[in-house]
C-alpha cells in the first residue's frame, strides 16, 4: 500500500472520528448542509481554527457516501486541524499554529496512533484465522458452558450500563464553557445560545472588544413594576439542563457609576418573567428613599416569586466600592478589572459567591445562601439600566461563562 493509500484510509477514519465527537454518534450518510454548518463551528470553537463548511460537506460525501466521486486530498494543516479537535488539542489561532506548531504534531501523531490500531487489528485478525481450526474441537466441547458463561457476561454488562448511565446522569457529566471567541449569530446558535429582546442597533456592538462578549445597559427591568412589563434587551439567554449546577461569569473592567446600571446572571422559570427568578449582578446604588447617601458599587442578589404578584426579596446587598472613595483612589478600580459572579444550586439550597478582579485567578468567597423553591429552566446574561432615562448606556465586556451541572446531593 502506498502513502497516500495509507493517509486516505487514516483521513478517512479521523473524518468519522471528527462527526462521532460533533453529533455524539457514528454517521453513516453525508452531512447537509445544516449539519456542516454545525461541525464547522464546533471545529472553530474548540481548536480556534477554520476548516470550511464546504468542505467538510464535500468530504463527508468523499467518506461517507460509499459513491465513487471526486477524490477528496486535503492539505496537512487541514488534517491537523481535524486531528487537533478530535485529540482535544489546545485552543490557538492560525497565527500561533504557524509560529509554534508549523510542524503539523497533532496530524502526524493521529496517523501513528490510528496505524498502530489498523496494525494490531490486522495481526489480531490473522492470528485469530490460524488458531480458528485448532480450537474449533474445543469449542464444542465447551459450547454449553460457554452459553452460561456468556450468558451471565451479557446480565453483567446490561447492569453495567444501566449503573453508568444512572451515574452521569446524576453527575456532574455535563460541561458547557464559553470564552465568546466567535459572536457570529448562526455560532451563538450552534452552541445553544439565543437573544432575548433583540436591540439591532446594539446587538451589531457585541464583536466591538475582540475576545468578549459587549453587551449595553439599555432600558429595561425584570424588577416587578405594576406600571412596566419587564423587559431585558440583548440578553442572552440558554437552557439550563439539570437540576443542581454551578454557574460561572467573568466580567471584565465592569465599573457602574449611575442609577441602576448593572450585569450579571438571571435564572429563570420562563423567558418572560411570569415565573420564579432569581437575579445576581454588580450594580451601582445612590437611592435611599430621600435620605442623603453616597453611591456605591453593589453585589446584589433578588428573588423573584410569581412573576411580580408577590414583592421581590433582596437576599443580597454587599458593597463592593465606595463612589466616592473611588474618585479619591482611582487605583481601586482595580478591584473589579476582573470580577467574576458564581451561583451554586442545590435542590431549593442557592449559594452565592464573588470574586474581586485584582487578579484572574483571585478566589470566590461566599457572599451569601438562600432557600429559594424554583425550577431553573433558563439562564440568562444581561445588562440593564432600568426604566430610567437619566443612566447612561455604558457597555459591559463579559469574558467567560460556564455551566456544570453536579450531583445533588439533596438529605
Amino acid at each position: 500500500m502506498t502513502n497516500n493509500e495509507i493517509d486516505t484510509r487514516v483521513f478517512a477514519g479521523l473524518f468519522r472520528e471528527v462527526c462521532f465527537k460533533c453529533f455524539g454518534h457514528a454517521v453513516e450518510r453525508p452531512l447537509t448542509e445544516t449539519e456542516s454548518k454545525l461541525l464547522y463551528n464546533k471545529i472553530l470553537d474548540e481548536t480556534g481554527l477554520v476548516v470550511g463548511w464546504k468542505s467538510l460537506k464535500n468530504y463527508s460525501l468523499y467518506v461517507l457516501s460509499g459513491l465513487p466521486g471526486r477524490r477528496e486530498n486535503p492539505s496537512v494543516p487541514t488534517l491537523d486541524s481535524l486531528a487537533r479537535y478530535v485529540l482535544g488539542a489546545p485552543y490557538t489561532t492560525e497565527p500561533e499554529r504557524k509560529e509554534k506548531e508549523g510542524f503539523y504534531p497533532w496530524w502526524y501523531r493521529y496517523r501513528e496512533e490510528w496505524l498502530g490500531r489498523d496494525v494490531r487489528a490486522e495481526a489480531e485478525e490473522g492470528q485469530g484465522k490460524r488458531d480458528e481450526g485448532e480450537v474449533a474441537g474445543a469449542r464444542s466441547l465447551k459450547g454449553r458452558k460457554g452459553v452460561l458463561t456468556g450468558g451471565l457476561v451479557f446480565v453483567g454488562f446490561a447492569l453495567l450500563i444501566i449503573v453508568l448511565t444512572f451515574f452521569f446522569r446524576s453527575g456532574s457529566a455535563e460541561l458547557f464553557v464559553e470564552d465568546f471567541h466567535s459572536l457570529a449569530e448562526d455560532s451563538l446558535s450552534a452552541r445553544g445560545w439565543w437573544v432575548s429582546s433583540r436591540d439591532e442597533t446594539y446587538w451589531k456592538k457585541r464583536g466591538d472588544n475582540p475576545g468578549n462578549l459587549t453587551l449595553y445597559t439599555l432600558k429595561g427591568d425584570s424588577w416587578p413594576d405594576p406600571l412596566q412589563s419587564p423587559v431585558i434587551k440583548n440578553m442572552l439567554i440558554r437552557e439550563v439542563a439539570c437540576t443542581c449546577f454551578t454557574i460561572e461569569l467573568h466580567l471584565k473592567d465592569f465599573i457602574p457609576r449611575q442609577n441602576w446600571q448593572q450585569a450579571g446572571i438571571i435564572l429563570s422559570e420562563d423567558t418572560s418573567f411570569t415565573g420564579k427568578s432569581i437575579r445576581v449582578s454588580i450594580v451601582y446604588n445612590d437611592f435611599s428613599g430621600g435620605y442623603p447617601m453616597s453611591g456605591s458599587v453593589l453585589l446584589q442578589a433578588v428573588t423573584s416569586p410569581n412573576g411580580g404578584s408577590v414583592k421581590p426579596e433582596e437576599i443580597a446587598h454587599f458593597p463592593l466600592l465606595n463612589a466616592d472613595t473611588l474618585a479619591k483612589h482611582p487605583l481601586l478600580a482595580k478591584n473589579l478589572e476582573h470580577s467574576a459572579l458564581r451561583i451554586e444550586k442545590q435542590g431549593d439550597h442557592f449559594r452565592i459567591l464573588y470574586a474581586d478582579g485584582i487578579l484572574e485567578n483571585t478566589s470566590f468567597k461566599e457572599v451569601v445562601s438562600h432557600n429559594f423553591s424554583m425550577r431553573a429552566r433558563y439562564v440568562g446574561i444581561f445588562a440593564l439600566k432600568g426604566f430610567v432615562d437619566s443612566a447612561a448606556i455604558i457597555a459591559v465586556r463579559i469574558s467567560y461563562f460556564s455551566s456544570r451541572c453536579e450531583t445533588c446531593n439533596i438529605h
